[in-house]
């Protein structure tokens, strides 16, 4: 076998299970259309596109977390597997307690506003300081989780913990894991209000995010490579996160449904994908004639 061949067989799989997902998530948003109604099944879809299309840039720090750290490709799924199962316990607490809140609080939605108008901040302005704050974070030896518990340079394989001299000792491996679940706590903190801003049903709210997360970590091997000629992508995202800061401030006074969510996330994302696409090719054409 080639080395062509050995690098396409993976992606191939990781296509196919990207591909697996999103028909799981599209059947499920069916099942929600029938038992529930026309609405909760829009919603549903318009929550997940969301919820999808915000991960992107969950996928932009985890290579940059596994770039710092120099955990191989064969290692990072377990990194992976791992983050993916702790994000849904801890995606289902924000999740709940964000709902209460609102359903006690009305006021509670403005903070929330502000909370997502923060985020669309950063996505437009704040990448180099993301980015600072993520190899701090992984530097083995000097970071925030070595001065809690000892933490060995070198990887041990797939394991977490490696015993030296009588004491376990963490591994880089387990460094990535801490570091993917904070950042984690970060993006839901973000995405979980956006999402509340188009439905408020916990099982819609929750499914969306539980079928946007599980695809995840195929959808990382296989969005990893192209990510770099995304080059719109955080513009577009830091629309949507406007547009939906937007509709949960006006919400008192302008009705937007669900129908009109998701037509504007598959519009901006649409847009964003083409434009980032098709730029290269234009100043490569232009290039090409001088």
């Amino acid at each position: 076998m080639t080395e062509a061949e050995s690098t396409a067989a993976p992606l191939r799989k990781n296509v196919a299970w990207t591909v697996g997902w999103i028909a799981l998530s599209v059947a499920l948003g069916v099942w929600i259309t029938i038992t529930r109604g026309t609405t909760a099944g829009t919603e549903y879809f318009a929550a997940y596109l969301l919820e999808k299309s915000l991960s992107i840039d969950n996928i932009f720090v985890f290579v940059v977390i596994f770039s710092e750290l120099h955990i191989p490709a064969q290692y990072q799924r377990r990194v992976l597997r791992a983050g993916v199962a702790g994000a849904l316990v801890l995606r289902a607490l924000v999740i709940l307690v964000g709902i209460g809140l609102i359903q006690r609080f009305q006021w509670i939605t403005y903070p929330f506003a502000v909370l997502i108008v923060f985020a669309a901040w950063r996505l437009l302005f704040g990448e180099q300081q993301q980015l600072r704050a993520v190899q701090a974070a992984c530097n083995v030896c000097e970071s925030w989780v070595a001065r809690i518990i000892p933490v060995t340079g070198a990887l041990s394989g797939h394991s977490f913990w490696v015993r030296q001299g009588g004491r376990l000792v963490a591994t880089p491996l387990f460094v990535a894991l801490v570091v993917v679940e904070t950042t984690d706590i970060v993006f839901a903190l973000d995405s979980v209000p956006a999402v509340l801003a188009i439905t408020r049903d916990p099982l819609v709210v929750y499914s969306s995010n539980i079928m946007a997360m599980l695809g995840l970590r195929s959808l990382y091997f296989v969005v990893a490579e192209v990510l770099p000629r995304l080059r719109y992508i955080r513009q577009g995202l830091s629309i949507l996160l406007a547009f939906t800061a937007a509709k949960m401030l006006a919400g008192k006074w302008v009705d937007v449904g669900p129908a009109a969510s998701m037509a504007v996330i598959v519009v901006v994302l649409g847009v964003t994908i083409v434009a980032s696409l098709w730029t290269p090719r234009t100043e490569a054409a232009r290039s090409g004639t001088r």
